[in-house]
């Protein structure tokens, strides 16, 4: 079943939970509600809403990720649940006791697949570079010891967006359309992971101290070209800002259909086949990520 992405961004309502239904309230009046069961994502944008415990203790229960906004209607923070498995703790210990000739393969295969689908973004965008690309992805080694990933960045960005571009957090736009997608997908990833077991903060190649999910940010690497072919679509039509439509349209990517294992899925479903993937991998059951494609 494809997961729904709830956003509450328009107005205040207190979020609470009733028959394993999620409810929104406004001023005492019921506005709507939604099965639990059927969330995938929530996110909200909208600094008057309140929750009652009972609400987050479902949600979590539920494997839903909670994605918390500020005021500048960035992300703030991630809610996730940490016991959604049978044998949580075995595949705990199968995930730290990876070897580091794994990892290192593993993160190979992501850095092949991010450069493969940034040549598809140019070839979709109308750019020019795809091919070069593509060659550049041939010569990814293991771990990318020669740091192709951020060569290919390089002449991603320029093609994509221009010379002028800069890809920061706080830089110009379109940088906040592509931050707010990029958590979004974050979000996805790493609710997937839970759901497969695993725990996010034990990274493939991330691995800053302060960063709290280092394996969902390994694992989006090859799906931010998806998020960046939708905020080009509205930059090249001079949108800058996050407007209700433009998280709208990056909301749905979780729901657009990839290509997996030769057959199409909504990309929410094949995250989780991926997750799946990974474990058996770092288990040493597989050699190779099948990765979803666009």
């Amino acid at each position: 079943m494809i997961k729904r992405i709830i956003e509450i961004s328009t107005a205040p309502a207190y979020i609470s939970v009733k028959d394993m239904q999620l409810v929104l309230k406004r001023e005492g009046e019921v506005i709507g509600s939604v099965p639990i069961e059927d969330i995938g994502v929530l996110m909200v944008d909208h600094p008057g809403c309140t929750y009652s415990h009972a609400a987050l203790n479902e949600l979590l229960a539920n494997n839903v990720a909670v994605v918390i906004c500020g005021k500048n209607h960035h992300p703030n923070g991630l809610l996730l649940p940490l016991d959604t498995h049978s044998v949580q703790s075995e595949k705990y210990r199968v995930q730290v006791a990876a070897k580091v000739p794994v990892k290192k393969r593993l993160w190979k295969q992501l850095v092949q697949a991010k450069i493969m689908h940034q040549a598809w973004c140019l070839d979709a965008c109308e750019k020019k570079g795809g091919d070069g690309l593509r060659g550049l992805a041939n010569k990814v080694k293991s771990g990318d010891s020669e740091n192709h990933e951020a060569q290919a960045a390089a002449r991603y960005w320029k093609h994509l967006l221009g010379n002028d571009f800069r890809r920061k957090r706080d830089g110009l736009p379109p940088n906040g359309m592509l931050n707010y997608g990029y958590t979004v997908l974050r979000a996805a990833l790493a609710r997937a992971l839970c759901g497969g077991g695993l725990h996010p903060s034990f990274g493939l190649h991330h691995h800053n101290r302060y960063n709290a999910y280092p394996l969902a940010d390994d694992m989006m690497e090859p799906f931010r070209p998806l998020m960046d072919y939708h905020v080009f679509q509205y930059w090249q039509q001079g949108e800058i800002n996050i407007t209700p439509e433009v998280k709208k349209a990056l909301l749905g990517v979780l729901s657009q259909n990839v290509f997996l294992a030769g057959e199409k899925r909504p990309l929410m479903n094949a995250l989780h086949f991926l997750s799946a993937n990974l474990y058996r991998s770092l288990a040493g059951e597989d050699q190779v990520l099948i990765i979803p494609t666009p």
